[in-house]
């Protein structure tokens, strides 16, 4: 992949993010994964379902993606105090586009919601930080072997 004198070229770089940009897709859809079954584990009026879970976490992560900038952008331009709860915003919206479009995520009740929202937040959050660490040991290991 290096070029000369160890430099990276043009189309080395590309392929690097690339691999880099795909690596992310594959966390921030494993770590929302785990979310939604974290949430649904806990609370008696959320559940997830079989093959249409798969879909389910393919929807809510692409409407997350989609969503999380633009509310960060609106808050940065308009109500600076509220960046921190984007993702929460963003969150509360995957879920409920989620549940519109899929059979895959069932949602019952105000106190659910609220609380689905708070877990699915926190675990995709924590796994969004600790995969990586996991992957990057792994990747680690397997090279000194």
């Amino acid at each position: 992949m290096a070029g000369v004198h160890g430099w990276l070229t043009g189309g080395d770089v590309r392929s690097a993010a690339m691999i880099r940009m795909l690596i992310s897709a594959g966390i921030h859809l494993l770590a929302n994964a785990l979310g939604l079954l974290v949430a649904a584990a806990v609370l008696d009026d959320m559940s997830v379902s079989g093959t249409a879970f798969i879909i389910a976490v393919l929807i809510f992560t692409a409407v997350e993606v989609l969503v999380q900038p633009l509310l960060t952008k609106m808050a940065m331009k308009n109500m600076p105090a509220l960046m921190g709860g984007t993702a929460l915003l963003a969150t509360l919206i995957g879920l409920i586009i989620t549940s519109l479009i899929s059979d895959g995520l069932d949602i019952s009740g105000v106190t659910t919601w609220v609380l689905a929202t708070l877990i699915v937040w926190l675990a995709a959050l924590l796994a969004g930080l600790v995969l990586p660490l996991i992957l990057v040991k792994n990747a680690v290991d397997d090279n000194r072997s």
